[in-house]
């Protein structure tokens, strides 16, 4: 178990990087950073615009560690840049692909299955700075299906890697 932070939460209803970063970011609201998510299992998060698409729900939910924000670029990069929604500060995240987790910020561990690469795309280069999608490689942040329902909260939380069901953990 790691003792980690959640530093920003991010629920946005509409999906603001679609189409070619040459045409611009869709309209919305400028800020969709929350201080707390609701997750429920195998949905995502309430709110949010993958939360019960079948298309998504193995990916419904992305949470990206703050040490791989490319800070060099852009002091300021956050989730409003990188459109995960989850950020955490304490744990490399991307090291856990094929693993199961719980975040638990105090009310209860969130269990996620991590999936596989929440992939940096040319956007990143638009919304955070040029070179960012080169400096986010490997670093993008996990895509994950929520196995639990619960909430988390801005601020300090535990991580823990759960054991693998069949044993091979």
């Amino acid at each position: 178990m790691a003792d980690v932070e959640v530093l920003q939460l991010l629920v946005s209803p509409s999906h603001r990087l679609a189409g070619r970063p040459a045409d611009g970011l869709a309209s919305g609201p400028p800020d969709d950073r929350v201080s707390q998510v609701e997750v429920r299992r195998h949905l995502g998060l309430v709110g949010d615009r993958y939360y019960a698409r079948p298309a998504h729900r193995n990916a419904a939910v992305t949470i990206m560690s703050a040490e791989k924000l490319p800070l060099e670029i852009a002091p300021s990069a956050d989730l409003r840049h990188t459109r995960r929604n989850i950020l955490l500060r304490g744990v490399d995240i991307d090291g856990f692909l094929g693993a199961t987790i719980a975040l638990d910020s105090g009310d209860g561990p969130v269990v996620f299955a991590v999936n596989r690469p929440a992939r940096p795309c040319a956007w990143m280069d638009v919304t955070i700075g040029p070179g960012a999608q080169r400096a986010l490689r490997g670093g993008g942040g996990v895509r994950c299906t929520p196995l639990s329902d619960g909430v988390i909260r801005l601020g300090p939380a535990t991580f823990r890697v759960l054991p693998d069901p069949d044993g091979a953990s």
